[in-house]
């Protein structure tokens, strides 16, 4: 990759994190000031980056090619409806995560009724070993176990299963059971269920998960609502081509 694309695919995601100043550019790619601006010019032509009172910000020609990416994803144009009815008939955060090349992504989210924000957010990866929807796919995907069994499993809070016999044993019980949970194992005190989404050719590359603060519901509060989330992934998978039992 030539030092150019380099320095402007890591100026994009400092600007995609908060909006930056010259010198804030400038420090992060290690380069003089007026490297920085020359750069940051070039981008705002493009349109992929753009001045405001804050700084730089990422520009609007980039959010709407972020958009054009989501929307060619055809599992989110199905199952777009279906979310809209589960958060309606639930109250609860719903998401949809989705397989892009080995990471899982977060693709589409119905936010929660009257409820504090998640920290999630559309185009933030979800981890495989650590989250309900990650679960979700990971135990109908046996050839992704080595991206978890390679290397250390990150503990992000006393929850997260990161011990590898362990994980085994929970993704032969999601395999079984047909769908999975995460009590605090990403984030303490949010907990979810979630179930796979099915292609027409049964491969699993995507779920949809219920989510809430504990304090909002526990995980046997959301258990109840499992019946409601399993309809909506059998009825996205149905209209994605799945003929399934």
């Amino acid at each position: 990759m030539s030092e150019g694309v380099d320095r402007a695919m890591r100026v994009l995601e400092l600007l995609a994190r908060a909006p930056a100043q010259l010198g804030g550019v400038a420090a992060d790619l290690g380069v003089h000031k007026s490297t920085a601006l020359r750069l940051l010019q070039t981008l705002e032509s493009g349109g992929f980056a753009r001045r405001t009172d804050g700084g730089w910000t990422v520009g609007l020609r980039l959010i709407d090619l972020a958009q054009q990416a989501l929307d060619s994803l055809d599992v989110r144009a199905v199952a777009r409806p279906h979310l809209a009815a589960l958060g309606r008939d639930c109250g609860h955060t719903i998401h949809l995560a989705q397989l892009v090349d080995d990471d899982l992504v977060y693709v589409d989210k119905i936010e929660a009724r009257g409820q504090v924000r998640m920290y999630s957010r559309i185009g933030r990866t979800a981890p495989l070993h650590a989250s309900g929807v990650g679960k979700a796919v990971l135990a109908y995907r046996p050839e992704l176990a080595r991206l978890v069994e390679d290397g250390a499993l990150p503990a992000y809070t006393p929850a997260t299963i990161h011990d590898p016999a362990a994980l085994r044993a929970e993704l032969a019980a999601v395999a079984e059971q047909g769908w999975a949970a995460d009590d605090g194992e990403f984030e303490p005190l949010i907990t979810c269920v979630a179930a796979p989404v099915r292609h027409a050719d049964g491969s699993v590359t995507a779920a949809v998960s219920v989510t809430a603060p504990t304090v909002v519901a526990t995980l046997a509060d959301l258990r109840h609502l499992l019946p409601r989330l399993l309809a909506t992934t059998q009825q996205i998978s149905r209209d994605l081509g799945w003929s399934g039992p």
